[in-house]
């Protein structure tokens, strides 16, 4: 495929990931404390969505294992908010099965296998496995999260997800740089200010009820 085409739809998915975070950040500057509205859920899933097919056209393994475990999260939250069951029965199928169905589509076209994809010639093996770190710790913050809103039977954010949204956040942060991957560069970027803003916030907000 056309790397403007390629480039395109990476763009396309940090600018909606950079929408949600920018969306969930005014609404909690106007509450004074972290909220997460639906719209919040529902529009990390089509970012997921775009991303995951990004990773997939640039042949790259942390992209894709980071997106596929927090595409189903963001699908659990819609859930835990009561939004999935609008969603028309067929399309609902269609979002769980996709990334299952690329996977095995690339695998049994022989377009790529698990072994080229961490093989990655064009990524030295230290560099694609401190994306990888990034990706998984990045990643662990929604298991945090997901994990967390469980207990609560509520879809919330708490400061250890934007604790570990940062830490992770700089390690793909510093892993574009090297990679010279404008899609994530141009994402994390924004992330960085947005995740510490909210740890500011959610510490201010302590102080006051405590």
């Amino acid at each position: 495929m056309n790397n403007i085409v390629i480039y395109s739809i990476g763009f396309i998915a940090q600018i909606l990931f950079s929408s949600r975070m920018i969306l969930q950040w005014i609404i909690s500057e106007k509450n004074k404390k972290v909220l997460t509205p639906i719209l919040f859920w529902e529009i990390s899933l089509f970012a997921s969505f775009l991303l995951f097919v990004y990773g997939y056209f640039r042949h790259d393994f942390s992209i894709m294992l980071g997106q596929t475990i927090t595409y189903y999260i963001y699908i659990r939250n819609i859930q835990l908010q009561n939004d999935w069951k609008k969603l028309h029965v067929a399309l609902r199928w269609f979002i769980l099965l996709f990334p299952a169905f690329i996977v095995l589509y690339g695998y049994n076209n022989n377009i790529y296998d698990l072994d080229n994809l961490l093989r990655n010639e064009a990524i030295p093996k230290w560099l694609l496995w401190t994306g990888i770190i990034g990706q998984v710790l990045f990643t662990l913050r929604f298991v945090y999260q997901w994990i967390y809103s469980e207990k609560k039977k509520d879809s919330v954010l708490p400061l250890g997800f934007w604790i570990i949204s940062l830490t992770g956040s700089l390690i793909i942060f510093v892993y574009a740089i090297i990679r010279r991957d404008p899609v994530l560069l141009a994402g994390h970027a924004i992330g960085l200010i947005i995740y510490s803003r909210n740890i500011v916030i959610i510490k201010k907000d302590v102080k006051i009820n405590s």
